[in-house]
């Protein structure tokens, strides 16, 4: 199993959006490296959803339901998306501020690549930042 970081802005689509959906797509990925990531995505890896504008923090967890496939919305035909399912909330939003603090996540793509939308945490960065979450890995 991989897991992933899914970056959206709340007045876009936030994670009430997300979980009042319950299942959605995530289209509307333009970054070639972001979209190699989706590529890379299979069902059932989970995946952090972050609000990247205002609070700037981890706000609860979804699991990938549906892999990489076409996006409708990108005229260009180059670009696809995947299916996420909303499947917990965060009891505790954990904020970039508090990742970058910590030098456990130094090398995060999260902390490093700061403007990619969809990025992988490794296995054990997972655990602790669920741990830090106050959610189940």
């Amino acid at each position: 199993m991989n897991y992933w970081v899914f970056k959206s802005e709340p007045g876009t689509w936030s994670w009430q959006d997300q979980v009042k959906a319950g299942t959605a797509e995530w289209d509307g990925v333009r970054n070639h490296q972001a979209a190699n990531n989706m590529k890379a995505m299979r069902t059932d890896d989970k995946g952090f959803f972050y609000h990247s504008v205002g609070e700037r923090a981890i706000v609860g967890m979804v699991e990938v339901v549906k892999e990489y496939y076409p996006d409708p919305t990108d005229m260009s035909g180059r670009f696809g998306m995947v299916d996420v399912r909303a499947m917990a909330s965060a009891t505790r939003p954990v904020t970039l501020s508090e990742i970058k603090a910590d030098p456990d996540f130094a090398d995060l793509p999260l902390v490093r690549q700061s403007r990619l939308s969809v990025s992988p945490v490794p296995a054990r960065l997972w655990a602790k930042l669920c741990a830090m979450a106050g959610m189940s890995s």
